[in-house]
């Protein structure tokens, strides 16, 4: 069982990423050790050339992996990204983007994760992310 539900982490953005919040990120599903997020599609995202924009895509995967990470170790705000690798791999459509993340390895400290980003409706993978969390000491 999850450790954070998605109308508490939809709240999280809502009140404390203001960023993510005003793109209109939101958690569609929570399991544990697995998040799936929706960010709608808005011309405001695209980048030369019509396609949609690699920090769009990055802030979507980082989210994603947040919220993976507070699935399984719950409310901790100070958990942070220390490592994002993300290959684009092929142009979005002109869509919503959905990104599915799960845990690799929960440690200690670190969490490894990947998130996988496509166009909503399409099983063609548009990018391949793989990052870290540090997860604070407890107490």
């Amino acid at each position: 069982m999850p450790e954070i539900t998605v109308e508490a982490f939809n709240e999280i953005v809502e009140q404390e990423l203001p960023w993510a919040h005003e793109l209109g990120v939101k958690a569609t599903e929570i399991g544990d050790g697995t998040a799936a997020l929706k960010i709608p599609y808005d011309e405001k995202m695209l980048r030369p050339g019509g396609t949609m924009s690699g920090p769009t895509m990055m802030m979507l995967a980082d989210a994603c992996m947040y919220a993976v990470v507070l699935s399984q170790i719950g409310i901790v705000k100070l958990a942070v990204t220390t490592n994002l690798n993300i290959n684009f791999l092929r142009k979005p459509e002109p869509r919503n983007l959905v990104a599915k993340g799960s845990m690799l390895k929960l440690g200690k400290r670190l969490a490894v994760m990947a998130v996988d980003v496509y166009s909503e409706g399409s099983d063609d993978l548009v990018a391949h992310t793989t990052g870290t969390y540090s997860i604070p000491p407890r107490g």
